[in-house]
């Protein structure tokens, strides 16, 4: 045993993105000098990755570092990614911050932590993002299950609330070739799933003229993985062709998580994305008609500036009238330096709650109905490897979070079993068919 090893800590806020890139940042500290511990004990250095799509993640991620700090007040504090990239100084004003890295440099970490000791300045390297940003290669292991692997950087669109091309910088991807080699590398481990992400992945191909149904054509041909799960994918960029490619292809799981964002087409203007209700819910309808058991989950943003009550009542029949399988809702913050920072006619905070908790009932009960129409069928888990109340879950290729009995040998295993019921907890029970 090395006692002269630094205990590090790593802390992810925000998407799977980020813990895809924390996991291969946690990769460059060498294990003859390093000792990995949970972020919740005592360490020598501790790494917080970032998010900053809302100021609730900004919150976090200032609760964190405080957090640290408290927690072992002579530790190395570095924080990076997308807050450090927007508000460097923001962050370096909090006393026992000892490095801001930014979106390229936290690659590079282990250059800028030299003697581990609390420097007496906050050191800051978060540079500038140009239109020849590399591609940092990413991807997660550790957990037997499941990996979230990057292909798609960046993005181009300029949506009017949206932070992430000022902290992430132009859409951008590496080539297919070395996404194989990454899945390759991925399957050797002895994972079943590989979750895509990336900031934008149906715009994968721009930088090297290639397509994201192009690179999934070749991702589905490496053997040991064995189900291809999309994080999230624009509306727009749900082509036929990838919808075809997941009715005929079974490692490509029936799974869509699709922004919306807004029901209302006015808001959706101003939002400035770039499809109308009718689009998003032609794409839904091509989706149900190829892929009936299909599970289908839904970005919403309650209280973007300019919403009136009608505008909302838009929104909640618009999605009222879809099949879906759950939504996630998401409050409106402004972002410094957006053009929505700008816009009048804000909206009450207790009006935003009130919205906002309507499209969380509608959501429970839709994921309801989508379990309920789902019982009786047979399909394919894919089992965590934790245990809870003496119970193993997993899902489905549709997304239903299904729990059983545990046993070990489930593990990180796939297997045939039939939905039952609906259990006390809202998971759906199974039998398995050995």
């Amino acid at each position: 045993m090395n006692l002269n090893k630094k205990k590090v800590a790593f802390h992810t806020l925000g998407c799977k993105l980020n813990f895809a890139e924390t996991s291969t940042i946690s990769r460059s500290f060498p294990e003859e000098k390093f000792e990995r511990v949970p972020a919740n004990s005592k360490a020598d250095i501790y790494i917080i990755n970032t998010c900053s799509v809302t100021d609730v993640a900004d919150k976090k991620c200032r609760q964190a570092i405080k957090k640290f700090i408290t927690l072992s007040p002579e530790a190395f504090i570095a924080v990076v990614g997308c807050y450090a990239q927007l508000r460097p100084q923001e962050i370096s004003s909090i006393p026992g911050v000892d490095l801001v890295l930014g979106t390229n440099e936290k690659f590079n970490i282990s250059d800028y932590i030299t003697g581990f000791k609390k420097r007496q300045k906050t050191e800051i390297h978060s540079c500038d993002l140009t239109s020849s940003d590399s591609f940092n290669p990413s991807f997660s292991l550790g957990d037997r299950t499941r990996s979230f692997l990057k292909v798609q950087d960046g993005c181009d669109y300029g949506c009017s609330y949206c932070t992430i091309p000022l902290a992430r910088g132009r859409s951008r991807n590496p080539e297919i070739s070395t996404i194989i080699r990454e899945a390759e590398h991925i399957a050797g481990r002895g994972v079943k799933e590989i979750v895509i992400t990336g900031v934008n992945i149906g715009d994968f191909g721009k930088s090297t003229g290639d397509s994201f149904t192009g690179l999934l054509n070749e991702l589905v041909k490496v053997p040991g993985i064995e189900r291809f799960r999309i994080s999230s994918i624009e509306p727009n960029l749900l082509t036929d062709e990838l919808i075809e490619l997941t009715e005929t292809n079974n490692k490509v799981l029936p799974h869509f998580h699709i922004p919306l964002q807004s029901g209302s087409n006015k808001i959706l203007g101003l939002m400035k994305r770039r499809y109308t209700r009718e689009i998003f819910a032609s794409r839904i309808k091509m989706v149900m008609e190829k892929i009936p058991i299909a599970g289908i989950g839904v970005d919403v943003i309650v209280g973007f500036p300019g919403e009136s009550d009608s505008d909302f009542e838009d929104t909640y029949s618009f999605l009222d009238g879809i099949p879906l399988s759950y939504l996630h809702v998401f409050t409106f913050s402004e972002r410094p330096d957006t053009i929505a920072e700008q816009l009048p006619g804000k909206v009450l905070y207790k009006d935003k709650e009130k919205r906002s908790k309507s499209l969380i009932a509608l959501s429970k009960e839709k994921n309801l109905k989508f379990n309920k129409l789902n019982i009786g069928q047979v399909t394919n888990v894919l089992f965590e490897s934790t245990r809870s109340e003496g119970l193993i879950t997993g899902f489905t290729p549709n997304y239903i979070r299904v729990e059983h009995l545990w046993e070990s040998r489930l593990t990180g295993q796939i297997k045939k079993v039939r939905l039952n019921k609906i259990s006390s907890s809202g998971r759906m029970s199974i039998e398995l068919i050995e």
